[in-house]
């Protein structure tokens, strides 16, 4: 693998660790019930997750196969990327972002809600594997709050929005104890 795909896979990776560990350090019979009127349950955030990966997933998919059709070539960089791409914006839980409808939970169990996830997360590393050694730097797409990203951005941007959930069970585990 491509040290930069590497680099981002693994840094997705950690931050899957660290969502769950926040969503199983919610005792299971309050992972789905919201800590708040509007808020959403920790299996709500985790269903939210799932329906971003899966966005994400189809968006690299698409636009590496219209990189390749018009001819992107290889990565020739190999310097690190995360310290270039500005994740403390996703992580930063002062700014509040409200996701669009198509993005909420729809409702369904935590224990569902996490399967969905580990789906979504097998598409998003099929997705990401295809496009390994593509030079993804250029290939830019809008993000509604963050602007153009990168389909490098795009990537970590899975791992970032996983971390800032994960702070938000946290938070709200902290406030309900």
């Amino acid at each position: 693998m491509h040290p930069r795909i590497q680099e981002l896979v693994d840094y997705v990776d950690a931050q899957r660790i660290v969502l769950r560990r926040a969503f199983e350090a919610v005792p299971p019979g309050l992972r789905d019930v919201p800590p708040a009127p509007g808020q959403w349950s920790p299996g709500g955030i985790v269903e939210h997750l799932a329906i971003v990966s899966g966005r994400v997933t189809k968006l690299v998919a698409v636009r590496v196969a219209d990189a390749r059709a018009a001819g992107v070539g290889p990565e020739t960089r190999t310097d690190p990327l995360l310290p270039t791409l500005n994740i403390e914006r996703v992580l930063d839980r002062s700014i509040r972002v409200a996701a669009p409808a198509m993005l909420h939970p729809t409702g369904i169990d935590a224990d569902a809600a996490w399967a969905a996830l580990e789906h979504a997360t097998i598409a998003f590393r099929g997705a990401v594997t295809n496009a390994d050694a593509l030079a993804l730097g250029g290939i830019l797409h809008p993000h509604p709050f963050l602007g153009p990203l990168s389909l490098y951005q795009w990537i970590a941007f899975v791992g970032a929005h996983e971390a800032r959930h994960a702070a938000q069970i946290v938070e709200q585990t902290m406030a309900t104890a």
